[in-house]
């Protein structure tokens, strides 16, 4: 969803997350794997680690489970799978644009969940390019609630550090953008405000953004929830704006 409801967003799907937690501990896991594969099992020498154990910690995955997937990845038990990253490019309802970035180690099965989850919600597979035009790669940090914490202590914290963007989510919650190269720096600069922080990885943003009623919201969310779903799914981005007055109506439905 687009940034200023992305918190309003993820309270209004809490329910469904909860009812899913099996699902996301497997991709926050499957997430550790890769990055312990690719640069290796020490957190202090591979920032991508870092932030995968952080998000994996913040979403309540068990410790044990986390230093399982960093050894299998890290090939330090011999076990783990070669997954290979792959983005499908689609439409939603309405001509929303939606990029599907996969998890998989096999592609066949990827792309029929993907092509399954959105025919059978109204929307429908595009060629590569169609859309992912529409979207820039971004480093994206989620902000925690926090009690007192304004807009410009996060600018004066992550500015120096190569911080594009803030953005208020409403509720507290805030989203620092920037490119990915400086991820690690603006991660690092909050860390060393005492700036607490949900996520950092690098993610998609939409360059411009389709406003959405109730009744276009509510099937963008249903062809969202269906691919979030699939196992071979790790992320789904949109260039919907979803404005917090839809999200209350769809609450009270």
């Amino acid at each position: 969803m687009s940034g200023h409801s992305k918190w309003a967003t993820t309270k209004h799907k809490k329910a469904a997350i909860d009812a899913k937690r099996g699902k996301i501990f497997a991709k926050l896991i499957k997430n550790i794997e890769v990055a312990a594969r690719t640069g290796g099992p020490d957190p202090a020498g591979n920032p991508t680690l870092f932030d995968a154990i952080q998000k994996a910690k913040k979403s309540s995955v068990p410790n044990d489970n986390i230093d399982r997937a960093v050894k299998r990845g890290g090939g330090l038990d011999g076990g783990g799978v070669d997954y290979e990253t792959l983005m499908y490019e689609g439409y939603a309802p309405g001509g929303v644009a939606v990029l599907i970035e996969c998890l998989t180690d096999n592609r066949n099965r990827a792309a029929a969940e993907v092509r399954v989850a959105l025919t059978r919600n109204g929307g429908s597979l595009g060629e590569a390019g169609s859309v992912g035009y529409m979207f820039s790669r971004k480093g994206t940090i989620i902000v925690s609630p926090t009690e007192g914490l304004t807009e410009d202590d996060i600018l004066m914290a992550v500015l120096d550090a190569g911080a594009e963007e803030v953005n208020d989510l409403g509720e507290g919650g805030f989203e620092v953008l920037c490119e990915p190269t400086d991820l690690v720096a603006v991660r690092t600069a909050l860390q060393d405000a005492g700036i607490d922080y949900d996520s950092a990885e690098a993610g998609f943003q939409a360059s411009t953004t389709m406003e959405l009623d109730v009744e276009g919201a509510r099937k963008v969310l249903r062809i969202v929830d269906a691919l979030e779903d699939s196992d071979e799914v790790q992320n789904v981005y949109t260039n919907a704006d979803i404005s917090d007055e839809v999200l209350a109506k769809l609450d009270e439905e």
